[in-house]
């Protein structure tokens, strides 16, 4: 054989195995792209992309309140991102993003090059296609099989969806750091204001986020943030974004970022926690993520109103007690754990003491002054009702290099201050379908989670005393009914007999209804209860929406020893309010998805005055538990406490239409006080958590009622007085208070009242009936 023909047999040998092996290796890649093709997502699912997006909470008004869940996300579409804002990140992350089919071939090689000459493999070459395709519909996972899926997809989605749809998904995806998913929240974060309302250089600085955003992060590494941005900024002059003026300008601007979490979260704490529980329970885990708008049905401004009044009260109780002293430390430095800062309370350290004042700074270098009436107060703590001397200058209270505690009054001025020792708790409601208006749960809730408005079980004390006197009234009592307010000596299984009292200690004799409930005379109650019997005024409280385990069967139940939350009491004094109807106390208004569309819409049952008896049967008519006249009845005494009674305080007010009844149990380990006006209920309460007395003098118009006066100013400062109407079935008559029976008029002590049609007394008094002036007087009704 030749060489020639040996050459030439191999050469088509050759040839054959070429062919051979080019054809298996065509065969390979149809099989393998075939495979590859089966294995990709459907990237119609971008046209239905659900966003993890926090769960909001709403104000009535359209506050935001609070968020819940890790990732902050608030979608946009493409027409709400500012020009700039699209031309940053297109300089910073793909300049030829309109020019390019979903891949850049150019960058793909380079980082191909890049691969063969440093055998490292990185990621270069990725289009904002490519990023929306890793994001969305791929592992992060870094393999040439994932790349090659990343390009057939970003080549199909080019080809489905528009270039803004792109970058739609893009700017609503993107992780920018401090839990800030999207441009929209990392805004919010980082800047504490919408995208509109940045700068380029605010703009130009998120832009530089997306290639590490813990790295090039503008709060935690300032430094390497600013070369970031400028490398942006220097990208956009190159791609004729911007002028070379814009940009001489934005190359100076500082570094302005910081973090900006919802400052609202400490306005509505206890409301906001109520949602999400609710949330959690319908929807799960998923509540977090689902992008849910709860619209609540709490007024932003009232809410703060009132905490800052359940703040004030808790402040007022400290100082009418004395200076819990803290430790002198004497130290010139502080570390920053040793500064604390609960509800509106925070440490201070003393850096100065003089005959006038004393100077101070707080954790964040602040300085301020502390006057020597600012501190006036704080004589020494001895015990629940004693106090050491006063003071006569700083000096003898305070130290240089003591860390003590301060609050800020609303003028502005710093005053020395401490941790409340008690708490309190306030709920207010629309009494004509429920709605709560403000809720408080106590001083702090992030010092203390534990809902009082809510959860507490508190003795209602005196302020269950219109349930008795409901139910007496519709036994045939009337406002002028005598009761004999003398000792009650109860039987007891212990040893010791009860013997009930009046907060006083005295006794009165004959005494009205109308004044009973007025003084609030505990002897008063419990002869009525005796009278009526405790079954029918335990029915009465069930009407009212207590549960039979809240109403003890014993006569201490007219002192109010059963258990209730604020809210079941502002629930029950609505009822008064509304015209005798119970409605149900509710918080959550409407709940809707991130796009609008709502998935739930509150339908409370109303109060309706004017309804007739067939419209009474209507569905959307909260039931009417007690009747006009009853609730007229009811309004006149509640309304006299306030008037002439024990909470006389809230004529502060210039109102005659405010009614209600404070409450005080055994010992002040409850104080209260629930009232009503021009439809508002609102319940105040005040003690220990551990229900210890609270000290003498300390009853429910000391304590609660000004919580309560405080809300209400605000409150009713846009509504006229309401005026009582009398219905059908009241008439009014002229009697001699110490009888209950007719005066003729000019009598002298006569007063008017008022009464059922059917139980209105129809005899005159004798003429030699001693009428006493002193304790009665004309009805200001």
């Amino acid at each position: 054989m030749t060489i020639k023909h040996f050459f030439g047999r191999f050469l088509r040998l050759v040839l054959l195995l070429s062919i051979t092996v080019i054809f298996c290796a065509i065969l390979a890649s149809v099989y393998f792209l075939d495979k590859l093709h089966s294995e990709l997502p459907d990237i119609k699912q971008l046209r239905t992309v659900e966003y993890q997006v926090p769960l909001s909470v709403y104000s009535r008004d359209n506050i935001l309140l609070a968020q819940f869940g890790d990732k902050k996300r608030v979608p946009i579409t493409f027409d709400q991102a500012p020009e700039p804002l699209i031309h940053a990140f297109l300089a910073a992350e793909d300049g030829n993003f309109y020019s390019h089919p979903g891949v850049d071939f150019k960058g793909l090689t380079r980082a191909a090059i890049q691969l063969i000459l440093t055998g490292k493999k990185k990621q270069g070459g990725s289009t904002i296609t490519m990023q929306v395709t890793r994001n969305f519909l791929l592992s992060r996972e870094k393999t040439y099989i994932r790349k090659i899926k990343e390009i057939i997809l970003a080549l199909k989605i080019e080809k489905e969806f528009s270039k803004e749809e792109i970058l739609e998904l893009y700017l609503n995806k993107i992780y920018l750091g401090h839990h800030s998913y999207g441009v929209a929240a990392a805004a919010s974060i980082y800047y504490g204001k919408k995208l509109p309302e940045l700068n380029l250089a605010q703009l130009a600085m998120l832009a530089g986020l997306p290639k590490a955003p813990s790295t090039f992060n503008p709060v935690t590494n300032p430094t390497r943030a600013l070369q970031r941005r400028n490398y942006v900024l220097r990208r956009m002059l190159k791609l004729t974004y911007i002028t070379q003026e814009e940009f001489d300008q934005t190359i100076e601007a500082p570094v302005s970022a910081s973090l900006h979490f919802n400052k609202r979260a400490t306005l509505a704490p206890y409301i906001s926690e109520m949602v999400r529980q609710e949330m959690l329970n319908n929807f799960g885990s998923k509540a977090y993520t689902l992008g849910l708008k709860v619209h609540t049905t709490i007024d932003s401004k009232l809410q703060s109103i009132a905490g800052n009044g359940v703040k004030s009260a808790l402040h007022q109780y400290d100082y009418r007690h004395g200076y819990r002293s803290l430790p002198h430390k004497n130290q010139p430095t502080f570390s920053p754990s040793d500064y604390i800062s609960v509800g509106d309370v925070q440490s201070a350290h003393v850096t100065s003491v003089s005959e006038e004042d004393a100077g101070a700074t707080l954790k964040d270098g602040t300085a301020i002054t502390l006057l020597f009436e600012d501190m006036k107060w704080a004589k020494p703590y001895k015990s629940l009702n004693h106090k050491g001397p006063a003071l006569k200058s700083p000096a003898d209270l305070l130290k240089k290099d003591d860390l003590i505690q301060v609050r800020q009054r609303d003028d502005a001025t710093w005053e020395l201050s401490q941790t409340p020792s008690t708490q309190a708790a306030f709920v207010a409601i629309n009494a004509q379908n429920g709605a709560i208006l403000s809720l408080t749960g106590g001083f702090d809730f992030f010092n203390n989670k534990y809902n009082r408005a809510t959860q507490s079980k508190r003795q209602p004390g005196s302020g269950f005393k219109p349930i008795i006197y409901t139910t007496a009234l519709e036994n045939g009592f009337t406002p002028a009914s005598l009761i004999n307010d003398t000792p009650v000596i109860a039987d007891s299984s212990s040893e010791e007999q009860w013997r009930p009292e009046n907060y006083s200690k005295k006794f009165f004799g004959p005494t009205p209804l109308r004044t009973g409930l007025r003084k609030s005379r505990n002897l008063i109650s419990i002869r009525l209860l005796r009278d009526l019997g405790i079954e029918k005024v335990s029915n009465t409280a069930l009407r009212f929406g207590f549960a039979p385990e809240q109403i003890p069967q014993s006569l201490t139940l007219a002192l109010g020893s059963g258990h209730a939350t604020p809210l079941q009491m502002a629930k029950m004094y609505a009822t008064f309010e509304n015209g005798g109807f119970l409605v149900e106390p509710y918080f959550i208004d409407r709940v809707e998805n991130y796009q609008g569309e709502v998935l739930f819409q509150a339908t409370p049952k109303t109060a309706c005055r004017s309804c007739d008896e067939e419209q009474l049967k209507q569905p959307t008519i909260a039931p009417r538990i007690i009747s006009p006249q009853i609730c007229y009845l009811m309004n006149t005494l509640l309304r006299d406490v306030v008037q002439r009674g024990t909470a006389t305080r809230a004529k502060v007010l210039k109102r005659t239409d405010l009614a209600g009844k404070t409450g005080t149990t055994n010992e002040q380990r409850d104080t209260w006080f629930n009232g009503f006006s021009s439809g508002i209920a609102a319940t105040a309460w005040l003690g220990f958590d551990t229900s210890k007395p609270l000290g003498r003098r300390e009853a429910g118009g000391v304590t609660a009622l000004p919580i309560w006066i405080d809300f209400m100013r605000a409150a009713l400062a846009d509504r006229p007085e309401k005026p009582l109407i009398m219905p059908k079935g009241i008439v009014k008559k002229y009697i001699t208070p110490s009888t209950g029976l007719l005066a003729r008029k000019g009598s002298r002590g006569g007063i008017w009242e008022y009464f059922l049609a059917e139980n209105a007394p129809k005899r005159y008094a004798s003429s030699r009936t001693r009428l006493d002036d002193q304790e009665y007087e004309e009805s200001l009704f």
